[in-house]
């Protein structure tokens, strides 16, 4: 696996070394030494998570104000927009994004660390998303930062590449009740 820093240095995307011949293609997906050796620091993941998303759905941006989740995120099966926000109170970072394209095509993965609202933008039919984490769920301690809070600017591609008009993504109902930055309940 490539790693690279994106310009949260803390979230990293990793690119696989594909092996291709006529049967088909090889890849590592994930390598626990390659990785620590990445984040610099060993990383325990304690469940291993799957959606099957529809094209336009919006899912985030989620994360925990107790149990804080670290994920290692990537995409089998179409193509996603990916995105990180930075709500960790003291950092230098605090309240920027950055996202990252997701595809089966492209086999890139992303880590974000604890302390980060995670989400993700479905821009093909469909898309199987596949999360490894570093702490269990817990519904009572579940958050949700709107996902399109002026104050962050995401900018979500949200241009239909076949009729050129803007659309609107498909929430979920507490997606819908996402609260602004300056209102989130902070780790």
């Amino acid at each position: 696996m490539i790693a690279a820093p994106l310009a949260i240095p803390d979230v990293i995307a990793f690119e696989p070394r594909v092996f291709k011949d006529a049967r088909g293609f090889f890849f590592e997906s994930f390598n626990a030494r390659s990785f620590a050796a990445a984040v610099g620091r060993p990383v325990a993941f304690v469940q291993d998570n799957f959606s099957h998303s529809a094209k336009g759905v919006l899912r985030g941006m989620h994360y925990q104000v107790v149990h804080p989740q670290g994920k290692f995120v990537r995409v089998t099966s179409g193509e996603v927009f990916d995105v990180a926000v930075d709500i960790r109170r003291d950092s230098p970072t605090f309240g920027r994004w950055v996202g990252e394209y997701l595809s089966a095509s492209n086999g890139k993965a992303l880590w974000i660390p604890e302390g980060f609202a995670h989400g993700f933008l479905v821009l093909s039919d469909s898309a199987d998303f596949q999360y490894k984490v570093t702490d269990y769920w817990y519904a009572e301690h579940e958050r949700c930062l709107q996902y399109d809070d002026p104050d962050v600017a995401i900018k979500w591609p949200l241009l239909s590449s076949q009729t050129k008009s803007f659309f609107a993504p498909i929430l979920s109902d507490k997606d819908q009740q996402g609260v602004a930055l300056h209102a989130l309940e902070l780790l």
